[in-house]
């Protein structure tokens, strides 16, 4: 991917951490790299291209950094609160994703899908690590919302105070906690 690619995906992915799918324009993203929109237009012929184009790339990102992570920690809960921890205490404290899924109804229907995808992947990895369906769901809906109750209170001391009985439950609850579980089986 060339620089300026990256560069417009970096600063949409900002744009849409801040104001969601309408928090950005072509011209904006063209000032913010320092070229002009057209140029934008060249790597990313529409709007609806360049969202999903970052959603795919944060979702990519989301399952590298977690699988990198359950290689050294087994507990997923732990692992994926505190992926998203990650998130809540960066410069833009939210999830793309996340902003966006609280939107996908009005969403264009390209970006939806990556949304929609988005979240089925953090869903079926938890699945994949042991919990219920229902848990996977708990978990994801805990850890996002408390990214947005952090992000909505301007505290990202909440996020930890949201999700620390999530973790201390859950972890708790685990299949292997004292060493019975077996070889992690991986998705193909």
């Amino acid at each position: 991917m060339s620089d300026v690619k990256t560069a417009i995906m970096d600063a949409a992915e900002r744009r849409m951490q801040q104001g969601g799918f309408g928090g950005f324009s072509f011209r904006e993203i063209a000032a913010d790299v320092g070229i002009k929109s057209s140029s934008v237009h060249y790597h990313f012929p529409t709007k609806e291209d360049l969202a999903a184009a970052v959603i795919r790339r944060w979702a990519e990102y989301t399952s590298e950094l977690v699988d990198k992570e359950l290689e050294k920690d087994r507990d997923p809960v732990r692992v994926w609160t505190k992926a998203f921890r990650g998130t809540a205490f960066s410069e833009a404290h939210m999830c793309p994703c996340t902003v966006l899924g609280a939107a996908s109804q009005d969403l264009p229907k390209q970006v939806a899908k990556e949304v929609k995808n988005f979240f089925k992947m953090c869903q079926h990895k938890l699945v994949a690590e042991g919990l219920s369906p229902g848990n996977a769901a708990e978990v994801l809906s805990t850890i996002t919302g408390a990214l947005v109750l952090a992000n909505a209170l301007g505290d990202t001391a909440e996020y930890d105070r949201a999700t620390r009985d999530l973790r201390r439950h859950r972890a708790a609850a685990l299949p292997g906690r004292h060493g019975l579980r077996g070889p992690r089986t991986k998705r193909p």
